[in-house]
């Protein structure tokens, strides 16, 4: 494989306008709409040069939020900062900041559609 093996994610919601307050919120990003609303997408905002995957909030029919075995990971400058906005943006905290040893630290949270994603940062 040549290629980051994560090309793109997507993470279901319940309630697009309610999940797309809490990430705009906790990660400080503006979601933008994409392709023809079916399904309903929000996409996060990244540059296909560089390193790393970018994805999308996706509502649809018969595939509820919350429900499936795959973590995401935002990365951050320190992953306490945007952890302290999840509860405020009306999420929860799983497990606080935590060090990974040589390959930094990660929070894991849980957002507004029961969703589970990790936070993590070198610092």
């Amino acid at each position: 494989m040549t290629n980051n093996p994560i090309g793109w994610f997507e993470t279901y919601v319940q309630d697009m306008e309610r999940a797309r307050k809490f990430y705009e919120s906790v990660l400080q990003v503006k979601l933008e709409t994409m392709g023809n609303g079916d399904p309903e997408m929000l996409v996060f905002p990244g540059d296909p040069h560089k390193p790393g995957a970018t994805g999308a909030l996706v509502k649809m029919e018969g595939f509820p939020s919350g429900g499936n075995s795959t973590l995401i990971y935002f990365m951050c400058d320190d992953c306490a900062v945007e952890a302290s906005r999840v509860v405020p943006s009306g999420g929860r905290i799983q497990r606080e900041k935590m060090s990974i040893g040589e390959y930094g630290f990660i929070a894991l949270v849980v957002d507004t559609e029961g969703n589970m994603f990790g936070l993590h940062s070198m610092k």
